[in-house]
């Protein structure tokens, strides 16, 4: 793993020098031979280059979590954002705190791209994606705006190219982006939304043809959690108005090929959706956008005479995404993943701050009693990877056997043989290179080294 950053004022100019940190992988972690491959970061660099999870954590919470900040990346909020709150949850840090904490915010730019691209086009180059469709990948953003990008999947390169991007759309489209900044706040979000009109909605989850964007109008508030229920405009809602939960649950769960377009999609609050009032919306930017404003206000009309439309659309969603129960017995090889499984408690976060003031001299006595059972289980997993010579005799067996279960179990079909299977193929493949043929020999001897005794 590798983070890169770079702290700006508001105007983008650069505080301070970029940080640019490798992660040493864990070693019960095999990686995918495709990713590694592509960024060219082995194993074995992290381990010589490389902090530890814990290492850059402590730098991470301590240096770049300032009062402030706003978090800024390119898809950060659905990837980078992910990685770094189970990067914390797995080392007893909160995992929620950086984004609020300290007038702390965060912002994503990928739909930023997109609605001005939609909306404001001017002054900017767009490219196509070889089939043909429009697109705004970061790598062909920096090509066609000669955006200097050093280093496709590079995370420092890809900081630079991010800020780049935000200085061109910002100086081109000044208003829409103070606009969309302005409007990371998930209760600004939500009173726009709330309201009684239609929003101008911008959204990876929408066609391409349209340059994902369509007119929105909230059906109703998402039953489980924050959120809202929005209902694509462009699209006729009568044969959908009178469909059981099951029926809406089969089409809105359908991805297939086959599939045909579900016109509803959750909207989160907190996750700085694209959104704008629909006086941003001319009758050229309709027109360019396929948008038949008389077929649009039929569509609303309908869909405000609806009955019940909310409450089905609920029950469908809870077919789909049925409500987790709570485990009885939280198991070790689950945890690391089970952070949306509930909230710490705060007696249990003051716990979390004794083991993460914990060092190799007073880790082998640490005992904690936490609450919640995830940390529990947390525990022996956190001292095996960030202590691994202060184990006892015991934690060591318990940990080779807890790697056994996580990368062999399964046979052919584990962890293990998956990833020695790809490496095989794509060392066989006609087109790969010396140079990476080389670096699969490096995964195959690095995988070879951290496999447990069977």
């Amino acid at each position: 793993m590798q983070f890169g950053g770079q702290r700006t004022d508001l105007s983008l100019k650069p505080i301070g020098k970029p940080d640019n940190f490798i992660i040493k992988l864990d070693d019960d972690v095999l990686p995918q031979p495709d990713a590694i491959l592509t960024h060219d970061i082995t194993p074995q660099k992290t381990r010589a280059d490389g902090l530890s999870e814990r290492e850059f954590l402590h730098f991470f919470t301590d240096k770049i979590v300032q009062p402030g900040t706003i978090f800024v990346g390119f898809n950060n909020i659905r990837f980078d954002d992910e990685f770094i709150r189970f990067s914390l949850w797995r080392n007893f840090f909160d995992a929620y705190e950086w984004q609020w904490k300290l007038n702390c915010s965060r912002w994503d730019l990928l739909d930023v791209a997109r609605m001005t691209r939609a909306l404001r086009p001017d002054g900017i180059q767009w490219p196509f994606a070889p089939d043909g469709k429009p697109t705004v990948r970061l790598e062909m953003m920096a090509t066609i705006n000669k955006l200097s990008h050093s280093s496709v999947h590079d995370a420092a390169s890809d900081v630079r190219v991010s800020i780049a991007l935000a200085r061109l759309i910002r100086l081109k489209q000044p208003k829409l982006f103070e606009y969309l900044l302005n409007l990371r706040n998930k209760t600004k979000v939500e009173v726009l939304v709330n309201g009684s009109e239609p929003v101008v909605y911008t959204s990876g989850h929408y066609p391409n043809e349209y340059e994902k964007t369509t007119m929105a109008m909230m059906v109703g508030p998402r039953a489980d959690q924050p959120g809202a229920l929005m209902y694509d405009l462009r699209i006729d809602p009568k044969p959908f108005l009178k469909l059981e939960p099951a029926q809406l649950a089969k089409l809105w769960s359908d991805h297939s090929k086959e599939a045909k377009y579900f016109p509803v999609k959750i909207l989160s609050y907190n996750r700085c959706p694209a959104i704008a009032p629909l006086n941003v919306l001319d009758k050229k930017d309709a027109k360019r956008l396929g948008l038949d404003l008389k077929k649009v206000d039929k569509h609303l009309a309908k869909l405000k005479a609806a009955d019940g439309f909310a409450d089905r659309l609920n029950k469908a969603l809870e077919i789909i995404h049925p409500p987790k129960q709570p485990k009885l017995v939280v198991n070790e090889d689950e945890v690391d993943g089970l952070l949306y499984d509930g909230f710490v408690s705060q007696p249990d976060k003051t716990r979390m701050s004794v083991v993460r003031a914990a060092d190799a001299e007073t880790i082998s006595d640490l005992t904690v009693d936490f609450d919640d059972e995830r940390l529990t289980a947390l525990l022996p997993l956190y001292k095996a990877r960030n202590f691994p010579k202060n184990l006892t005799s015991v934690e060591a067996a318990n940990w080779e056997k807890f790697k056994a279960r996580k990368l062999l179990a399964g046979g052919e079909g584990s962890a293990a043989a998956k990833y020695f299977q790809r490496i095989s193929e794509l060392a066989s493949k006609p087109m790969t290179s010396r140079q990476q043929k080389h670096v699969l020999k490096e995964l195959e001897i690095y995988g070879e080294s951290i496999l447990p005794a069977a």
